[in-house]
């Protein structure tokens, strides 16, 4: 009888150890309000980190939103909306220019090249960039990355924008399918998997692979106010390890293995649109290997910025980018 009592005891003082360690656990995850510009499979391995549980095992929750442009993101990383943001880095190179103390300060890369496809009415199996000249492209946000690398796209194919292509920036790349849908602009520019959702529905084809043609830029990478990076550095460096796992393990998996992993973030989209954009995305070799931003493409990027008229001066890499973190 005293041994069976004994026992008791013993399993329930052990259930309640259990119990107390879960709790703890929880208590121990830092919530990290991280706000991404859109909602892509061209991100994948973000949301491999998720998830596959490396944040967690950095000790990170994250709490994601969507902020539907870079300059939304960068607004809602200044204003404490958000500890970290997630958009192309010329939105730091912005901020920075502007004399802001508290400036947004790059400290992991995520794409390695622009993500958007150019659409047409028509499928044009014979397509060459020349055939745009006289038309008007959707191109999203003046100012943003999609609308300058594609700018330097065109021109880097002997259009003069202005002259002999026109590119719309009215309006934020979420209203971009619809307008193109009803009627406006002759092309587009459109991230997976919305481009091969509007392709399947027969309401615009891919013609063209804007990452393809551009080569290497510095597209979307993760930022912070510079006063995260001297308050919590731990907290940025477990971010960015996190994100350096989800790069490694898209890196050594299959786009069927990927879009399983990545699904519970587009649970409407089929498993034919996930693996036939991931496919995409792996042949133009979209994704980095490692998050470290490196000097050459941080002045390769500033420069494709200020030769699109929207940049008067070169901000310093040491400044505006935090090295760091990646090498850790």
């Amino acid at each position: 009888m005293r041994k069976s009592v004994l026992l008791l005891l013993v399993v329930l003082l052990g259930v309640s150890l259990g119990l107390t360690g879960c709790n703890h656990a929880s208590k121990e995850l830092t919530k990290v309000k991280l706000c991404e510009v859109t909602h892509s499979i061209f991100y994948a391995p973000q949301y491999v980190a998720l998830t596959q549980g490396f944040f967690q095992e950095e000790g990170l929750e994250i709490e994601l939103s969507n902020g539907q442009g870079a300059d939304k993101v960068m607004t809602a990383v200044l204003t404490d909306q958000a500890d970290i943001g997630f958009a192309g880095p010329e939105a730091s190179v912005y901020v920075y220019n502007e004399g802001k103390a508290d400036y947004g300060v790059v400290f992991a890369q995520l794409t390695n090249g622009d993500g958007t496809f150019l659409m047409g009415r028509q499928p044009e199996p014979n397509f060459k960039w020349r055939d745009l000249k006289g038309k008007t492209i959707i191109g999203g946000r003046k100012g943003g990355m999609p609308a300058i690398v594609l700018e330097y796209v065109l021109e880097k194919n002997g259009l003069t924008v202005g002259k002999d292509v026109f590119i719309d920036t009215t309006m934020q790349f979420a209203a971009m399918p619809g307008a193109f849908i009803g009627g406006q602009g002759d092309y587009v520019i459109i991230f997976e998997p919305t481009a091969s959702s509007m392709e399947k529905e027969g309401k615009a084809y891919i013609i063209a692979s804007l990452g393809k043609e551009s080569g290497e830029v510095p597209y979307t990478a993760y930022f912070c106010k510079k006063s995260t990076i001297l308050e919590d550095p731990q907290l940025i460096e477990k971010f960015t390890r996190a994100i350096y796992n989800g790069q490694k393990w898209v890196d050594t998996h299959s786009p069927q293995e990927i879009a399983q992993a990545i699904k519970p973030h587009f649970p409407d989209q089929s498993d034919d649109i996930l693996i036939s954009a991931i496919q995409r995305y792996k042949d133009q070799n979209t994704w980095k290997k490692n998050p470290l931003l490196l000097e050459k493409d941080f002045y390769l990027l500033q420069q494709i910025i200020k030769d699109a008229g929207e940049l008067n001066k070169i901000a310093p890499y040491d400044k505006v980018v935090a090295t760091q973190f990646a090498p850790k």
